[in-house]
C-alpha cells in the first residue's frame, strides 16, 4: 500500500467513526421501539397491547384493584380482580407441591413509573434503562395484570435459577398467564428477556402463546 493510499483509508476510518458518534442515537436498523407511539384505545382489555408502540393514558388506573393475600405476595400488592384471583390460585397450588411462587411487583402508575425510570436512567445510564425498564405509559405493570415473582431464592432478578422456575414456566398458561419477555424475542418484545415477569391475558388466550411459543406481539400480529 502506497502513501497515498494509506492516507486515503485513514481519511475513510475517520469519516465512519465520526458518522457512527453523530448516529449513536439514530436507529439504522428499522428498529421503531418509541417512534410512531400510538395511545392504548383498550386499557380495560384483558389483552391490552402496552409496550414500547402502545402507551397508556397518563391518569389511566384499573377499577377493579384488589390486594392479594400476604400470603402469596409481599405487603400491599394489587392486581386487576380476575387476574388477582388467578395468581393466588396459581400460588396456592404452587404452594401444595412444595413451591413458593410470591409476588414482587404488580401494579404501578405513571407517576411511579416515570419516577422509577428517572431513577434507573440517573444511576445506570439511559441504555440501561431503555433496556430493563419501560418510560411511563409503556410499562403493563400499570394495567394491573402484570405481576414479578420470585422464588423460594427470595430474589426475583435470580428467579431463573429457583427451584419454582421450570413449575412456572410449564404452567402459568393453565391460570392465564405468560412469560411475557422471553428469551431469543427481545427484538420483538423490545426488552431484555424476563423469567420473573408475567403477564395475565386470561387461560384461552395463554394456551395458544404458551403452545405456539409466541409473545404477545406476534399473537396481536397473527390473530387480531
Amino acid at each position: 500500500m502506497n502513501e497515498k493510499t494509506f492516507k486515503y483509508a485513514i481519511y475513510i476510518v475517520i469519516v465512519i467513526l465520526i458518522l457512527l458518534f453523530y448516529t449513536k442515537d439514530i436507529d439504522l436498523f428499522g428498529n421503531s421501539f418509541y417512534k410512531n407511539v400510538k395511545p392504548v384505545d383498550n386499557p380495560d382489555s384483558f389483552v391490552v397491547l402496552v409496550n414500547k408502540t402502545y402507551q397508556l393514558n397518563e391518569n389511566y388506573v384499573p377499577n377493579d384493584l384488589e390486594t392479594i393475600s400476604n400470603f402469596y405476595a409481599y405487603e400491599n400488592k394489587q392486581l386487576r380482580k380476575e387476574a388477582k384471583d388467578a395468581f393466588e390460585a396459581l400460588s396456592k397450588d404452587a404452594s401444595i407441591l412444595g413451591y413458593r411462587i410470591i409476588a414482587t411487583s404488580t401494579y404501578r402508575d405513571f407517576h411511579y413509573q416515570k419516577k422509577l425510570f428517572e431513577e434507573y436512567t440517573a444511576t445506570k445510564g439511559k441504555e440501561y434503562a431503555l433496556e430493563c425498564s419501560a418510560k411511563p405509559g409503556h410499562s403493563e405493570h400499570q394495567t394491573g395484570l402484570a405481576v414479578d415473582v420470585a422464588g423460594s431464592n427470595d430474589d426475583y432478578d435470580d428467579f431463573e435459577n429457583s427451584l419454582e422456575f421450570p413449575w412456572m414456566k410449564e404452567n402459568a398458561h393453565l391460570y392465564g398467564f405468560i412469560l411475557r419477555y422471553p428469551k431469543g424475542k427481545e427484538k420483538i418484545t423490545g426488552f431484555k428477556y424476563e423469567p420473573w415477569h408475567y403477564r395475565y391475558v386470561g387461560t384461552e388466550i395463554a394456551k395458544i402463546i404458551y403452545e405456539e411459543n409466541l409473545t404477545l406481539e406476534e399473537y396481536y400480529d397473527k390473530y387480531l
